[in-house]
């Protein structure tokens, strides 16, 4: 999945090389430029506004901290959301998986698969309730997967782990929420 050039990516380069210069306004002006469609995308993975905040601020403080490390391989955007990612993934595991009450369970019908459920019930429908349940190194790769469509090359690029990892972790997942689904 390759993203479509953008007409802004250079002056998204400039502030970040700003940033690693220590220029705290381009911090802001970069801030600005990413933080509603980042707010948009981390809700939607995990359906908590204020986890998804927390996880925002995370990203810009670890910009804050490695601009220095931006290599420029690829587009200022998609570095910003690799970070964001790692850093939902950090709020995540600080919060237990919730456990299925029997009620729940006994709400998911017994032929629907994983597919059935995403396209039934989006992110935060029943589907949702199963995701949260599931640890959080799994969630993220099921949702890069299944949801945002990356290989796994992609993702194992973005979240900064082997592909086989990535494999493993994609494989669990779909066996739990399969079982719950089923």
């Amino acid at each position: 999945m390759t993203e479509p050039p953008d007409p802004g990516d250079g002056e998204d380069r400039a502030l970040v090389a700003r940033i690693a210069r220590g220029d705290r306004s381009a911090l802001e002006q970069l801030y600005r430029r990413h933080a509603v469609w980042m707010t948009a995308r981390l809700e939607s993975r995990c359906g908590d506004p204020d986890l998804a905040d927390l996880a925002l601020q995370d990203t810009f403080v670890s910009v804050w901290q490695s601009a220095r490390k931006y290599r420029g391989d690829g587009q200022v955007g998609a570095w910003l959301w690799g970070i964001a990612v790692r850093r939902l993934i950090d709020q995540l595991r600080k919060r237990r998986p919730t456990p299925m009450s029997p009620q729940t369970m006994q709400r998911y019908d017994r032929a629907m698969t994983f597919e059935d459920a995403l396209v039934d019930n989006g992110a935060h429908g029943r589907l949702g309730v199963a995701l949260r349940t599931i640890h959080p190194d799994l969630q993220t790769v099921l949702i890069a997967t299944a949801i945002d469509g990356l290989s796994t090359k992609e993702a194992a690029r973005m979240l900064g782990i082997p592909q086989g990892t990535v494999k493993t972790r994609l494989m669990r997942a779909r066996q739990h929420l399969q079982e719950i689904l089923s």
